[in-house]
């Protein structure tokens, strides 16, 4: 009888322990559910279990602000092509020089040998499309060490697009590039300068730098460049010329022609409105008396003609230096252009730098409109952060590229091999709290979805997609995750909150601080 209690005792104890055991494997079930769910909501609201970074400041470039153009790489020289309904803006590609010790150095240009190329239908959002290698052992011309100054021209030739470039071999010559695309690929159509010391008309000129190029209503081109002071000539240097192009653009007919702009420096530009050619310099830094109605150190003057070739006469200037408008001085280069009716002008200062505390020479691309008399004579031109406003909304509803933009903070763009849709360029070094923004978003009637292309070689990160600035109104989170490599592309899509109409929207990354997160290759809402 004791023996059969002891049985049940133990059977009692033993049905207990298990009913425990049995709670006890329940409970953390439930708080991993409860776990997820929380996760889930804290997706949906755009709160993912890291560490929420607040948006960095912007440097050099605020919003609205739309100048510079470019907040993430400097750009020199402007010159403007537009072809297709854009504006291809062509730059010397300034980057930064450092001495043994890691300090960033004055821009010497010794080491510039690539141009860059961006583009915009809008004038506000401008797509990267990368570095052009002109000259040195990796360029087109490989003969040529430096590249300044670009010009660009388009011309019909035996009925097919030909694309033409020019630029300076430091101050030695001219060279000539020739490509199918505004973009590139170019090569080297002649294999040595189109414009050196023994080109007929050059004697006297102390550079042969900083081109200009036109393609008039017949079809004829005609190339301007020059620059310099000899012998402290500098009220007239008379060191401007002006050369007449073969119909293949990469000859030149006869001797060039002598331009006399007074205290000429350097950068050249041509225009023509009604019949009537606009050439424009900057010009030199003389500080000794100016004779009455001269131009001013550094500021854009113009001269007007009736013909390509002149003669000239001079009309006053239309741009004072810099440093006037922004407190940083400098040289001064210019490009004037016309775009769907309206005239603006293109012209260089250190802005972005000046922000970095880094106004040694590196200069950034600004626009601002222009503005003609009845008469024809040009209105003074009044430089500023604010820039021009965009000229069309931008369309969601087709892929975008990552590297069109209007602002941004802490990223690059640099080269990747992506699909054809990526266009082979990509934003990297993409850290929490960076962000890109893009202005003037037409949204129309409603998106729902958003799709990104991304790649990560870490552990990816989240990408949120904001309203109007970058804290603003939540759209949709992303979540980037490891790929498998730095160019493993996939495609990330979410539902994002209803909305309509034209905003500006900012793509705002989170992740891990202090560590590259993944690259950002292009995307598109859908409806």
């Amino acid at each position: 009888m004791l023996k059969s209690k002891l049985i049940i005792i133990v059977l009692l104890i033993f049905l207990v322990a298990c009913e425990i055991q049995s709670e006890a494997e329940v409970e953390p079930n439930e708080d991993k559910k409860e776990s997820q769910e929380v996760k889930e909501k804290g997706q949906e609201e755009g709160s993912a279990e890291q560490t929420q970074v607040t948006p960095k400041e912007p440097i050099g470039k605020i919003p609205p602000n739309n100048n510079p153009l470019l907040a993430y790489q400097f750009g020199a020289d402007p010159y403007v092509l537009v072809y297709d309904d854009r504006v291809y803006l062509y730059n010397t590609y300034d980057q930064f020089e450092y001495d043994a010790e890691g300090n960033i150095t004055e821009n010497t240009y010794a080491d510039i040998n690539q141009l860059s190329v961006i583009s915009s239908a809008d004038l506000v959002n401008w797509t990267n499309h990368g570095l052009i290698d002109v000259a040195g052992p990796e360029g087109a011309a490989k003969w040529a060490t430096q590249s300044w100054a670009p010009a660009a021209a388009h011309k019909v030739i035996d009925g097919e697009d030909r694309f033409f470039l020019y630029f300076a071999n430091n101050a030695s010559g001219v060279v000539v590039l020739t490509s199918d695309s505004p973009i590139g690929p170019f090569e080297d159509p002649i294999n040595e300068p189109l414009i050196s010391w023994s080109t007929p008309g050059v004697e006297g000129v102390t550079w042969l730098f900083d081109p200009a190029v036109i393609v008039d209503d017949d079809q004829s081109g005609y190339l301007y460049f020059g620059g310099g002071i000899p012998d402290e000539e500098f009220a007239m240097p008379n060191t401007a010329r002006v050369i007449s192009l073969g119909e293949d653009m990469v000859s030149i007919n006869g001797e060039a022609e002598m331009i006399p702009a007074p205290f000429m420096f350097e950068s050249a530009g041509i225009n023509k409105w009604n019949d009537t050619y606009y050439y424009t310099y900057s010009t030199n830094f003389y500080d000794g008396e100016r004779p009455e109605g001269s131009p001013g150190s550094g500021e854009i003057a113009y001269m007007t003609s009736e013909n390509p070739m002149g003669p000239w006469e001079y009309q006053g200037t239309i741009l004072k230096n810099p440093g006037h408008f922004f407190g940083v001085g400098g040289n001064n280069h210019q490009v004037i252009f016309d775009f769907k009716g309206q005239t603006y002008i293109a012209y260089h200062a250190q802005t972005l730098a000046d922000a970095m505390d880094a106004a040694l020479g590196y200069r950034s691309t600004h626009i601002n409109q222009v503005f003609l008399n009845e008469d024809g004579s040009i209105q003074e031109i009044e430089a500023n952060l604010a820039g021009v406003e965009s000229i069309q909304p931008l369309n969601p509803y087709e892929k975008v590229q990552a590297e069109t933009m209007a602002w941004s903070t802490g990223i690059s763009v640099q080269e990747f091999d992506t699909d054809e849709d990526g266009l082979g360029l990509a934003v990297t070094e993409i850290e929490a709290g960076d962000w890109i923004g893009v202005s003037k978003v037409d949204f129309d009637s409603g998106a729902s979805e958003v799709s990104v292309v991304v790649a990560s070689d870490s552990e990816g990160g989240t990408m949120e997609i904001r309203l109007d600035e970058p804290t603003g109104e939540l759209l949709g989170t992303l979540e980037v995750p490891a790929t498998g490599g730095e160019e493993e592309w996939q495609t990330i899509t979410t539902e994002v909150s209803s909305v309509s109409g034209v905003h500006d929207i900012y793509f705002v990354f989170q992740g891990k601080e202090g560590t590259p997160l993944f690259h950002f290759d292009y995307w598109y809402f859908s409806q």
